[in-house]
C-alpha cells in the first residue's frame, strides 16, 4: 500500500478518536521531523520544538481537511514552531539579499548545485532560517518547489530566489574552505 494512502488512513482512523492510529502516525513522522527541525534550530532546542510540534498536530488533526496532505501539514507547523523558537531565541534575521528578484537568479541552479549537495549537510548552517529551511526540504527531503512553495506558504518565486541564495551562500562558503 502506498504511504500517501497508509498515513491518510492513519489520519482518518486518529480523527475519529483511534490513540492507536495518532501514535503511529507521529511515530512514521517522529524522525524526519526531527531531522528537518534540528536542521532549522540546532540541537539545543530540537526536542522542544518537536514536542511543540507534536502538541500543534494532536490540536488540530481533526482540522485537516484532506488527510492524504498530513505530511506536507506536518513539515508546515514544523517550519512555524521552528521559526517561532529562533525568534524567540533573538536568532531570526531578516535578510533582504533573499529577496532577489526573478531576473537575477544565475542560471542554471540546478547543475551547478549538484558538487554541493555531497556538502550540504555539514554547511547548511551557515545560511539564513529561511533558506535552511528550503534548502533542507528541497534537497534533503526531495519535495519540489511547488511542494516547498505549499509547505511554507510561499510563492514558487520566493521558493527559487531563497534557494538560489542559499547554495550562493554554500558556494561561497565551499569556496573560502578551498
Amino acid at each position: 500500500m502506498n504511504d500517501r494512502i497508509y498515513e491518510a488512513q492513519l489520519v482518518l482512523r486518529a480523527q475519529a478518536g483511534d490513540r492507536e492510529a495518532l501514535e503511529e502516525l507521529l511515530r512514521r513522522v517522529q524522525s524526519v521531523l526531527f531531522r528537518y527541525i534540528r536542521s532549522l534550530v540546532g540541537p539545543d532546542g530540537a526536542e522542544d520544538v518537536l514536542q511543540d510540534v507534536f502538541l500543534e498536530l494532536c490540536r488540530h488533526l481533526r482540522a485537516l481537511h484532506e488527510p492524504e496532505f498530513f505530511r506536507p501539514w506536518a513539515y508546515r507547523i514544523a517550519s512555524h514552531a521552528s521559526f517561532s523558537f529562533l525568534r524567540r531565541r533573538r536568532q531570526w534575521e531578516v535578510r533582504h539579499e533573499e529577496d532577489v528578484e526573478m531576473d537575477e537568479l544565475p542560471n542554471g541552479i540546478e547543475e551547478s548545485s549538484s558538487v554541493l549537495v555531497g556538502q550540504l549537510q555539514r554547511l547548511v548552517d551557515c545560511v539564513s532560517p529561511a533558506s535552511r529551511a528550503v534548502l533542507i526540504l528541497h534537497y534533503f527531503e526531495d519535495l519540489s518547489i511547488q511542494e516547498v512553495a505549499a509547505i511554507l506558504q510561499l510563492s514558487a518565486g520566493t521558493v527559487k530566489s531563497r534557494l538560489a541564495y542559499g547554495l550562493k551562500c554554500l558556494r561561497t562558503a565551499t569556496e573560502g574552505k578551498g
